[in-house]
């Protein structure tokens, strides 16, 4: 079954997209939601415009999402964390951490799922990590871990 996307679906298409998704996929979750429209021959010209705007709406956040990079890549974020004398850490710094010390460093929000880090930070020093802000638009991040 052909569906408009009036949203972005995950797995299927972003909005204004035309895409032939399962006729029980579209009846029981499309189409109750709102997330899309039966598509028809008519339809062409509305998607069209959806995916301008979109595109438009795109362009707007990623050039934010630049802004918000440069100010991340800038600042050094101190995390304090209780260690013991060999440097390594009673716990461990997690992702959310991370994007916590990011929000009170910089005012910066973001998911903890954006940000990449191997594994959690296990000992005192400084590392860095990605946070991923937009589509394509990639933060270093370089934290300091410290012993409190």
């Amino acid at each position: 079954m052909k569906v408009l996307l009036r949203s972005d679906v995950v797995d299927v298409g972003r909005r204004g997209d035309i895409v032939d998704v399962k006729s029980g996929y579209a009846r029981n979750f499309l189409l109750p939601t709102g997330a899309a429209l039966a598509a028809n021959d008519s339809m062409e010209l509305q998607a069209a415009s959806m995916r301008k705007s979109r595109d438009l709406r795109d362009a707007k956040s990623r050039g934010a999402a630049e802004v918000q990079r440069a100010e991340i890549e800038r600042a050094t974020i101190s995390i304090a964390a209780r260690a013991g004398a060999n440097g390594r850490l009673f716990g461990s710094v997690t992702e959310a951490d991370v994007v916590n010390a990011i929000r009170s460093a910089t005012s910066i929000s973001l998911d903890r799922h954006a940000i990449h880090m191997g594994e959690h930070l296990k000992e005192v020093g400084t590392t860095t990590v990605t946070a991923t802000i937009f589509e394509g638009v990639d933060a270093t991040v370089t934290i300091e871990v410290v012993a409190k």
